[in-house]
Parts: structure tokens; C-alpha cells; sequence
């Protein structure tokens, strides 16, 4: 089940229309990995598009729409949970779940005893419903 289908579709269209923005000579160089950093050196020859052929800049422009951001690829939108009163704020049939990094285990099985009562969509459950490991 999808929810948001149309949103993430746009999501999609506009993600199709943008570059694959390389870290600058990460092509040249084997110890540069090619995740993104900003060229910072006043004569850098990417960040002043000297030439054709330059890999593109990251801008605003590139973004997808507003009303897709924070959007799960399900269609749900992203939400912390950290207690049992931060799932008492959301809406089930919108709304995912995603256990903050110090939920422990045990409280972690409460709120996943109550979110599949609530019939919420959960993204990183690391415990089923019934207690047991998974």
C-alpha cells in the first residue's frame, strides 16, 4: 500500500533532471572519494565553470518538491519516536515510524506493542510484535 503516490512521482521526475554531482578529481585522484564537497578555492576550475565538461554545482535549484520532502519511499511521512507520547501525536494513516538511536529494547517493545495496534507503518522495528528478536 502507497500512499503519496503522486507526490513521490514528481520526487522521481525531478531526481531524473539531476546531475550525479561528483567531488571534484575524485576521477583523477584514487584516494578522493566521490561523495559530494563544495569547491572552495578562489580559482577552482569547477566552482568557476571554466570550461564545458565540468561535472555541475549543487543548487537550490536541483530540489525536489517542496510538498515530497521528508517523505518515507512508502509514501509515509518520516517521524522520531522516542516515548509512548510522541506516538499519541501522529496520525497512523499519514504518518511512519522510526525509533530514535537510544530507544532501548525494552521500551522499544512497548511502543511497538502500541504501534501495531494503531496500525502504524514502522522503518526500523528491530523487534517484533510479539518480543522475540528478529
Amino acid at each position: 500500500m502507497t500512499i503519496n503516490e503522486e507526490l513521490l512521482a514528481k520526487r522521481q521526475e525531478a531526481k531524473e533532471h539531476k546531475p550525479d554531482f561528483e567531488r571534484p578529481e575524485s576521477w583523477r585522484y584514487v584516494r578522493l572519494q566521490t561523495n559530494w564537497r563544495k569547491p572552495k578555492g578562489i580559482d577552482h576550475h569547477q566552482r568557476k565553470q571554466k570550461s564545458r565538461g565540468r561535472p555541475g554545482l549543487v543548487k537550490v535549484g536541483y530540489g525536489g518538491p517542496k510538498a515530497a520532502r521528508g517523505l518515507h519511499p512508502s509514501g509515509f511521512t518520516d517521524n522520531l519516536v522516542y516515548n509512548l507520547n510522541d506516538l499519541e501525536k501522529l496520525d497512523p494513516k499519514k504518518d511512519g515510524i522510526r525509533f530514535g538511536h537510544s530507544v532501548g529494547t525494552k521500551k522499544r517493545k512497548e511502543i511497538i506493542v502500541k504501534a501495531v495496534e494503531r496500525k502504524f507503518k514502522v522503518f526500523n522495528a528491530r523487534v517484533s510484535a510479539s518480543g522475540s528478536k528478529s
